[in-house]
């Protein structure tokens, strides 16, 4: 092995070292994030700060980013090198084939991240749909009562209270009007 790489030139060393730090590091991330997942500042980078920010949304420069880059990089290079290709193809080749690859993985990971739900439910997101009555709802405010009604792509049984002269029976078909403080919504019947 030592002769193997004491015969190599300056140029190839330089890719078969990157190589070498670039796979280790790269197989680490790999088997880190099977492991224990993708946990926000596990990766000692900006990403956490950055993730915080809802300003920024697509990451070009990330650690994995950077280690994905001189990966696809290096080995590249030395498959430039291996079919005899001088240094200025190698080196075009290599950072073309690095640079496609970190846009793949910013664009994996934006893509991956969009999926990611927080699950907290938003009554707001209530207001202006049409659910049905489930427990008799009393005229004016004096019962709560409760309805079905299609939130954020779930139905939800919530409280409700109405501001209609008439007591909401059971099946009434009924539009969200507003929330209370307390989160309980105010609804009135469709037809009006």
């Amino acid at each position: 092995m030592e002769e193997w790489f004491s015969a190599l030139t300056y140029f190839e060393k330089f890719y078969w070292i990157i190589a070498g730090i670039s796979s280790t590091i790269f197989v680490f991330v790999l088997i880190t994030t099977f492991l224990i997942g993708d946990a926000d500042g596990v990766d000692g980078d900006v990403d956490a700060e950055i993730e915080g920010d809802t300003g920024i949304g697509f990451q070009f420069f990330s650690f994995k980013n950077l280690v994905a880059f001189f990966t696809i990089f290096s080995w590249a290079g030395i498959s430039c090198l291996d079919a005899g290709f001088g240094k200025g193809v190698t080196i075009l080749v290599s950072t073309i084939a690095g640079l496609i690859m970190m846009f793949i993985m910013g664009a994996l990971l934006y893509y991956i991240n969009k999926l990611v739900s927080s699950g907290t439910l938003k009554l707001e997101n209530a207001i202006g749909n049409v659910g049905e009555v489930y427990l008799t709802i009393g005229a004016n405010r004096s019962k709560i009562g409760k309805v079905h009604v299609n939130i954020q792509g779930a139905l939800r049984e919530l409280d409700a209270l109405a501001d209609s002269e008439e007591t909401l029976k059971t099946g009434t078909v009924v539009k969200v009007k507003d929330i209370t403080g307390t989160g309980i919504l105010i609804v009135q019947p469709l037809n009006q």
